[in-house]
């Protein structure tokens, strides 16, 4: 029997992630302008490793991961990684109206790996919907290049952005029952901490000035927006994912993100000034379609018994 209050739980924790992963092309938009991408990756995990070292040293939270399989830890992180580097680069030629549409499509690539990796089944009626939401990111992809202010190549990195999305959530719901949502979320940070700032640092030591690393601080923009870049949309959107997926089916959990869509549309028209044309709208609504009927049949939370204490 699926207890009650663990439903709200995690339907609480998809609440939350759905906010700040639909504001987050938001922040990332406000940073393109005044920063490189390697140091906007930089800072934002500066933030993330910092915001997450603080509850251990202050004893709120205890990780120990010495005895533990360290391997599929390791993929989680890189795939996670690499979708905000795509995720980055995409958005420096497209607008986050084409990034939500493309990122609705995780769901979708996050079934068909889970399938293949988890073996977790699906129905005809979640293959018909699922048929649905491909189909409309093809006709999105089709209207896109034929419209003057599209980049087809950022709409690719998108695509290869949302795929290490799926392939990293389905990691993360395979480690789940070895490592906490926190461990999860620590050891992404400590990556992206150590990888992007030899690279930012190293690139900024070629080319004989540091100031592109340091300059961008001096922006209160810059500074607002990758604080929220850092501390929420990495290190506590990747917590509640990692508790969502650790009670959740992949497919179930990776949906929520499509709510994410529409709101990155609206701040994307309302506060970006963004255009906005009628296949964008139509094909949202049919891959927003498409996902909420493949995650129907399924029953939804774990039992408690199932997740990782």
């Amino acid at each position: 029997m699926i207890l009650e209050s663990n439903t709200k739980k995690v339907y609480g924790a998809a609440f939350f992630f759905t906010i700040i992963v639909g504001c987050s092309f938001l922040g990332i938009k406000s940073c393109i302008p005044l920063a490189d991408p390697l140091v906007i990756l930089a800072y934002r995990f500066n933030f993330a490793l910092l915001a997450a070292l603080i509850p251990i040293m202050v004893g709120l939270v205890k990780v120990d991961i010495r005895e533990k399989d360290k391997s599929a830890l390791m993929w989680t992180a890189g795939f996670y990684i690499g979708f905000i580097v795509l995720q980055t680069i995409g958005l420096i030629f497209s607008t986050s109206v084409e990034a939500g549409i493309i990122f609705s499509i995780v769901p979708i690539l996050a079934k068909i790996i889970a399938g293949i990796f988890l073996n977790e089944k699906t129905t005809i009626r979640q293959n018909i919907f699922m048929c649905i939401s491909v189909s409309a990111v093809i006709v999105m992809f089709i209207f896109g290049t034929t419209d003057i202010q599209v980049n087809f190549i950022g709409l690719i990195v998108l695509l290869l952005s949302s795929i290490s999305m799926a392939i990293s959530n389905v990691f993360m719901r395979g480690v789940r029952a070895l490592y906490t949502p926190y461990e999860i979320a620590l050891c992404i940070a400590l990556f992206g901490f150590v990888i992007f700032n030899v690279l930012a640092i190293g690139w900024g030591l070629k080319t004989g000035s540091l100031e592109g690393y340091i300059a961008p601080l001096k922006e209160p923009v810059f500074l607002i927006s990758i604080i929220y870049l850092g501390v929420l949309s990495t290190l506590v959107s990747t917590l509640l994912l990692s508790y969502m997926l650790a009670n959740l089916q992949a497919l179930k959990a990776t949906v929520f993100g499509n709510l994410a869509t529409a709101l990155s549309i609206v701040v994307g028209i309302v506060v970006l000034k963004e255009p906005v044309q009628m296949y964008h709208i139509v094909c949202t609504a049919l891959i927003i379609v498409g996902v909420i009927g493949v995650s129907l049949p399924t029953s939804g939370v774990i039992k408690p018994s199932e997740e990782k204490k």
